[in-house]
């Protein structure tokens, strides 16, 4: 790591070491990978881990979270939450995120005072303030902790001393939860989720690493990177057969390429 990052990384130790014990709501994306082992390294065993199954959880950041927490022994916990029974997520309403992360982390702190743990942290960065997170409403009137936006890291500060540190995660494309593919106002249902799993899942075995399948009702409308535009365009017919396999009728390739929250978009209009 340069100067810089390590700087903010002993930051991030200190104030890690002085939660005493914390549990932090882990994923087994890049953020949540990071902070466990910073927090892993800051408290050992005083470190719980809390993993909240739900519908749009992909299981593919199931298997990542496995993987990582056993390469470091950290103790794990799981909690199954129903997120269509949560009131407002499955209206899709532009509070989506709100209701939802509030009862996640209601439910995840529960988990946590079960093991006789007060504080929760959560994996938000810096760059989470640059777009629209009702979530983070939710997280701070619970008093969740964010101790990687506290020492002051980016996503891109992440990125790099996990690379420093050997942690697997690093290059890993950031994946939201499978509910943010369903424009807001189209209500979510189990078997949107599950076309969209299943539709992202062949288009990670095909090689796609950063990519969205948008769910239209029965248009599924796919994001990928610019670079792989040409790789898209030649297994096209590859593609179409997958995503219609998945409960498709129909499927379109953005041309503006994959960029994350592009659903947002029709908030600022």
């Amino acid at each position: 790591m340069n100067e810089e990052l390590q700087n903010k990384y002993n930051k991030l130790i200190d104030e890690l070491k002085n939660c005493g014990r914390l549990a932090v709501a882990f994923s087994g994306g890049v953020d949540s990978a990071f902070l466990v082992y910073a927090a892993h390294e800051a408290l050992g065993d005083n470190l719980l881990a809390v993993t909240a199954v739900t519908q749009s959880y992909p299981q593919h950041e199931a298997a990542d979270a496995a993987k990582i927490l056993k390469s470091y022994g950290v103790r794990h916990a799981q909690v199954n939450v129903d997120q269509l029974a949560i009131p407002g997520f499955c209206e899709n309403g532009a509070e989506r995120c709100y209701y939802c992360k509030r009862e996640l982390f209601s439910a995840i702190m529960a988990e946590a005072d079960r093991h006789g743990i007060t504080l929760v942290a959560d994996g938000a960065n810096t760059d989470d303030e640059n777009d629209y997170r009702p979530g983070m409403r939710a997280t701070a009137e619970l008093g969740v902790l964010s101790p990687l936006r506290q020492a002051g890291f980016s996503k891109q500060d992440i990125r790099g001393a996990s690379k420093a540190l050997g942690i697997f995660t690093w290059d890993k494309p950031s994946y939201a939860c499978l509910a943010s593919r369903i424009p807001y106002g189209e209500k979510i249902t189990a078997e949107k989720l599950a076309m969209v799993e299943k539709a992202e899942q062949a288009l990670l075995d095909m090689g796609f690493k950063e990519m969205r399948v948008r769910c239209h009702g029965n248009i599924a409308r796919v994001e990928v990177a610019e670079s792989d535009f040409e790789k898209a365009v030649s297994q096209r017919k590859e593609i179409a057969a997958a995503v219609k396999a998945a409960g498709f009728m129909y499927v379109a390739l953005d041309l503006e390429g994959f960029r994350s929250g592009s659903l947002n978009a029709v908030l600022k209009k």
